[in-house]
């Protein structure tokens, strides 16, 4: 349902809701399968502000939601653009927007969420991005530019064609380009580039799953609080074992969910109101808070501590390692 009047809307009241119409102002092609969308509402109002890392939520009139990162973050934005890589794998999402969407389409998203979040205080930021995984790195290169912090960005493809603000950081310092097909199939060197970077160093990546792996191998030794991740697809399969009771704290409801099924699903066809998004665990929009019961993480989000901790949990993909579990719900 959009919302009414919303010209009489104020940005941090657009934020607070979960979806607002914008209309599609521009389309542009930025490499081989992939685009450049720009939103706007109509009466060109401020939207919600958004940070480097940030995505936003798609719905489509096919009846999916789908989140895409930011490609620039603004406090007082007019605009969003993002981009999106037709995917030969796509569940429909990436497919429907480059078939279907056009200048002058209009839908509703939900505002920026942030779960990739930048250190703009870090004396030293190594950026890491593979294929379309440049678009919330690209975003996070040009805030630390403005801000005249150090940063290198190693941005890596499978040719030329396929790279993305190819031309626009092609000339910048410290950005540095590895095409596998230009390098006799070899992937880019992330263990060396790790390993050479400075103790105080953050470092950031997003990219398809062999680039992430290799990633997380290289930064085993690192301080956590360092090392930022941000996955496009599971890096878990979802829990399924079902067996377990969860209890929602605030209504006393309670429910079984049984094998195959989860608790997201069960909520929603027992008429819970409940947010969520990607049903994968890696937008965090289903993230709940856990009162009491072991959750059995499956999201691609929290952190070990955080997992460790089982004070949230992602409702979508995760379940339970404990007989009950009990929801802020």
């Amino acid at each position: 349902m959009s919302l009414p009047d919303q010209s009489r809307i104020a940005p941090d009241a657009l934020a607070a809701s979960n979806r607002f119409d914008v209309i599609l102002v521009k389309i542009e092609l930025a490499a081989k399968d992939i685009n450049l969308y720009t939103f706007r509402r109509e009466d060109d109002a401020v939207l919600p502000p958004a940070e480097p890392g940030a995505h936003i939520g798609l719905f489509l009139a096919n009846g999916m939601e789908r989140q895409y990162s930011l490609v620039i973050a603004d406090p007082n934005p007019r605009a969003y653009t993002i981009g999106v890589k037709r995917d030969a794998a796509s569940r429909g999402g990436s497919r429907f927007v480059h078939d279907e969407l056009r200048v002058g389409t209009r839908l509703s998203i939900a505002p920026p969420r942030n779960n990739f979040i930048l250190d703009e205080s870090a004396a030293v930021t190594l950026l890491f991005a593979g294929g379309i995984g440049i678009t919330p790195i690209y975003c996070m290169f040009r805030r630390l530019r403005t801000l005249g912090r150090e940063a290198a960005l190693h941005y890596a493809n499978r040719s030329r064609g396929e790279t993305a603000f190819l031309r626009d950081l092609r000339d910048e310092p410290g950005v540095s380009f590895h095409f596998d097909e230009e390098e006799n199939g070899r992937f880019l060197p992330i263990g060396v580039l790790v390993r050479d970077a400075p103790a105080d160093a953050h470092l950031y990546c997003c990219g398809p799953m062999p680039m992430l792996a290799a990633f997380e191998k290289a930064t085993e030794g690192r301080k956590a609080a360092q090392v930022h991740i941000e996955y496009f697809t599971p890096k878990f399969e979802a829990a399924v074992a079902g067996g377990f009771i969860v209890e929602l704290a605030r209504t006393k409801q309670e429910f079984f969910i049984a094998e195959g099924r989860s608790i997201l699903d069960v909520l929603r066809e027992a008429g819970v109101d409940v947010s969520y998004s990607c049903e994968q665990g890696i937008c965090g929009s289903c993230e709940t808070r856990v009162l009491s019961g072991e959750p059995d993480h499956r999201d691609s989000i929290l952190s070990e501590g955080e997992r460790a901790a089982g004070q949230s949990m992602m409702i979508c993909c995760s379940g339970a390692k404990s007989e009950r579990l009990v929801l802020d719900l």
